[in-house]
């Protein structure tokens, strides 16, 4: 694929041509991982010992302590993979022209031809951790491979610092504008961008209008019962 099929030659020529940009993992959560990882670990094997032990036959503590065996084996492996975002969490490569994600012991690789970035927002749970760790003050970074269905995302909590969430932020929005995958009539498209040729013909109108009857017979249903009482 051309780099500059959907991109703005002029703006990829602004873009750094060479170096690495390297955004670590927050230290805090890093330290609170290896201290939980080893609390647990130490937790698992000693009852995976005390319940081997006590096997002798008993086949439910055997398949105990086999469990609390591997859960150990994952604390170990949770331990080691610290390590690995102290050095980066996300990297921006411009030697390769990629964005390049730390995924527990994986590096997946963006193309910038491929790569689209945006602010976004935390499910409910990452909210309710916001809202008590971080007192709202977190922000979500969307960065996604627009030609596959997975996307990723990282905050300021993930990073070391404010100042390297926004100049992530900076390169990547920098990035985006330039390379314009997201013009690509060939994306994968959100829900929201579906037209409605598309919607009908997989059936998903059909769907939104079963469940909008059933929302709407229950309000119905609700409103019935508060007149009757």
């Amino acid at each position: 694929m051309d780099t500059t099929e959907f991109g703005d030659s002029a703006k990829i020529a602004k873009l750094p041509q060479e170096g690495v940009h390297c955004y670590p993992g927050s230290k805090s959560k890093i330290t609170r991982n290896r201290l939980l990882s080893l609390i647990f670990f130490a937790a698992f094997l000693a009852g995976a010992l005390l319940l081997g032990l006590k096997a002798s036959g008993n086949y439910v503590y055997l398949g105990l302590a086999v469990i609390f065996g591997i859960l150990a084996v994952c604390m170990i492996l949770v331990f080691c993979q610290t390590f690995l975002v102290a050095k980066y969490r996300v990297a921006v490569d411009y030697n390769e022209k990629a964005v390049v994600l730390r995924y527990r012991y994986s590096q997946i690789k963006i193309p910038f031809e491929n790569f689209d970035a945006r602010q976004g927002k935390p499910d409910e749970a990452e909210a309710l951790i916001d809202k008590n760790f971080n007192k709202g003050g977190n922000e979500y970074l969307i960065l996604d491979d627009v030609f596959q269905d997975a996307c990723y995302q990282t905050s300021i909590a993930d990073l070391e610092s404010r100042d390297d969430f926004n100049k992530l932020k900076e390169d990547c929005l920098a990035i985006a504008d330039a390379y314009g995958a997201r013009n690509s009539e060939d994306k994968v498209k959100f829900y929201y961008e579906k037209d409605k040729d598309t919607r009908t013909a997989t059936g998903e109108d059909d769907i939104d209008k079963i469940i909008e009857d059933a929302q709407n017979e229950k309000g119905e249903g609700d409103l019935a019962n508060s007149e009757e009482e």
